[in-house]
C-alpha cells in the first residue's frame, strides 16, 4: 500500500485509550499502522475508487444484475457478464458489445420459452441487430376446410413445408458489417429454429437517398 508513513488508522479511535498509551506526541504507533491493512480491506480507507469489504458486499445484489438500462454503479461490472450468462445456459460471442450482451442475459430466461418458434427467432434477432426483423412463413396452401378463403387465410400454391424468409434490416451499406452481422444472424436462426426446418436469409441496408445516403461507397447502396 502507498500510504503516509505518519497516517494512523481510524479504527483505532473505536478502540479503549490504552491502546494509544504508547504514542509519543502526534507519531503514530505500532497498533495505528498494523490496522491500517485491515481498515483498507473493510473499509477501502476512504478511496473512493477502492471499495472496502463492507460497501462491497452492501451492492453485491448489483452483480447479479446485468441491468441494460440501468446506471453503471447498480448493475454488474463488464468483466462478470461472462460468468453471469453461464446462469442462464448463454455463451456470449466476442462480437457483440456490452449493452447486446447486457440485454441478452437479461432476456435469455423468458426468451428460452420462445424457443423454436417464430417470435422466439424474431426476439433474439431484434436484440442483436437493434432494428427490424422480418419472418415470412410463405403463406399456407389452399386446403379446402382449413384454409380455403382466398385472399384471407389461403395463397394458392403456397410456400414450401416448413420453409421461411428471414429479412434483416442493417443501418450500414458498408459490406464487411454486412459480412459478420449475416454470419451472426445465421448462427442465432440455427439455435433457435425448429430442426426441421430451413430458411432464406437476407440482409437490407439504406439505398440511395439524396442527403440522406447519398455517398456511393460510403453511406449508400444502388439496388
Amino acid at each position: 500500500m502507498n500510504i503516509d508513513p505518519n497516517q494512523l488508522s481510524s479504527l483505532l479511535a473505536s478502540l479503549p485509550a490504552v491502546f494509544q498509551e504508547d504514542r509519543s506526541g502526534a507519531a503514530p504507533n505500532f497498533l495505528g499502522r498494523f490496522l491500517l491493512g485491515f481498515e483498507k480491506l473493510l473499509l477501502g480507507l476512504g478511496e473512493p475508487e477502492e471499495l472496502g469489504l463492507e460497501e462491497t458486499i452492501a451492492k453485491i445484489h448489483g452483480y447479479f444484475e446485468p441491468g441494460a438500462e440501468m446506471a453503471p454503479d447498480q448493475r454488474a461490472p463488464a468483466e462478470f457478464l461472462p460468468w453471469l450468462a453461464g446462469w442462464v445456459a448463454l455463451t456470449l460471442r466476442e462480437d457483440w458489445d456490452e449493452l447486446r450482451q447486457r440485454d441478452l442475459i437479461a432476456k435469455a430466461a423468458s426468451l428460452y420459452r420462445l424457443r423454436g418458434t417464430r417470435r422466439g427467432v424474431e426476439e433474439f434477432l431484434r436484440i442483436f441487430t437493434r432494428l427490424g426483423v422480418e419472418i415470412d412463413e410463405l403463406g399456407t396452401a389452399l386446403q379446402v376446410g382449413v384454409h380455403a378463403t382466398v385472399g384471407v387465410n389461403t395463397l394458392l400454391d403456397g410456400g414450401s413445408p416448413h420453409f421461411f424468409a428471414v429479412r434483416v434490416l442493417l443501418p450500414s451499406p458498408d459490406p464487411a458489417l454486412i459480412k459478420a452481422q449475416r454470419g451472426v444472424a445465421r448462427a442465432i436462426i440455427d439455435l433457435q429454429k425448429p430442426a426441421h426446418t430451413y430458411y432464406s436469409l437476407s440482409v437490407a441496408t439504406p439505398t440511395l437517398q439524396i442527403g440522406v445516403h447519398s455517398t456511393v461507397g460510403a453511406d449508400t447502396l444502388l439496388a
